[in-house]
């Protein structure tokens, strides 16, 4: 099964992860599309080191390389949805990139 990919729309139609992933470099890019590609092909099977899951809804696709990027998705009605993402700067995903992206979720 190929998933589709969603992203998360604001109610004033920003799309907080599009707007991210555009900021990149074209390095950091191609990695996040490479990892996308992978999590579309096998889904809740795709685990450690590509995805890791957070908490009971919320997994984090992992992007390696010179700018350790995370983005923050759900499995939701046979489509994964990218509800953020962030450079990550610390050991432990912060809380607060964490709520963000629950908060994403509980308005859809």
């Amino acid at each position: 099964m190929t998933w589709k990919i969603a992203l998360f729309e604001s109610s004033r139609g920003e799309k907080p992860v599009e707007e991210f992933i555009n900021s990149c470099n074209s390095s950091t890019k191609g990695k996040i599309i490479s990892k996308l590609n992978l999590l579309k092909e096998f889904g809740f099977q795709l685990g450690m080191p590509h995805s890791k899951k957070l908490t009971r809804d919320l997994y984090e696709l992992r992007i390696r390389g010179k700018e350790e990027v995370r983005i923050i998705y759900v499995f939701k009605n046979a489509q994964i949805i990218f509800l953020h993402a962030f450079k990550k700067k610390t050991r432990k995903t912060p809380q607060r990139e964490i709520e963000i992206a629950q908060k994403r979720l509980d308005k859809i």
